[in-house]
């Protein structure tokens, strides 16, 4: 199964879930996804003062590229904050977090895993 097609339509009508992971200040808004695959668009929501600590370093299997729409974090490990309009590519393999995001923050992320067989 793939993502599937979808023509424009309003957001409103996909509900804020919560993100699995047990941080309650984390909401999604998944927009598009492959349950087979984990390959996923959403938007990202971070309540004001979310904190991911408790589920520290990440590091995942897939590609993720995130865009900060609103709002800022803070990465805890490289002690800097990003903000509203900065871009993130992360590939397999790639440490990031835990973050803190003391006013919050609305982040649009695309996951994807690369093909075997090249671009």
């Amino acid at each position: 199964m793939a993502k599937p097609e979808i023509e424009f339509s309003s957001l409103e009508e996909i509900p804020w879930t919560a993100v699995p992971g047990g941080v309650v200040a984390l909401t999604q808004r998944v927009l598009a996804s492959d349950p087979e695959t984990g390959v996923a668009t959403r938007l990202l929501r971070w309540a004001p003062g979310a904190d991911t600590t408790p589920n520290g370093v990440l590091v995942h299997d897939f590609w993720e590229e995130i865009y900060i729409l609103e709002g800022s974090v803070h990465d805890l490990r490289l002690n800097r904050t990003f903000t509203r309009g900065m871009y993130a590519c992360r590939p397999p393999g790639m440490e990031h977090g835990p973050w803190r995001s003391p006013e919050g923050c609305l982040m649009f992320e695309v996951r994807y895993h690369a093909r075997k067989d090249g671009p």
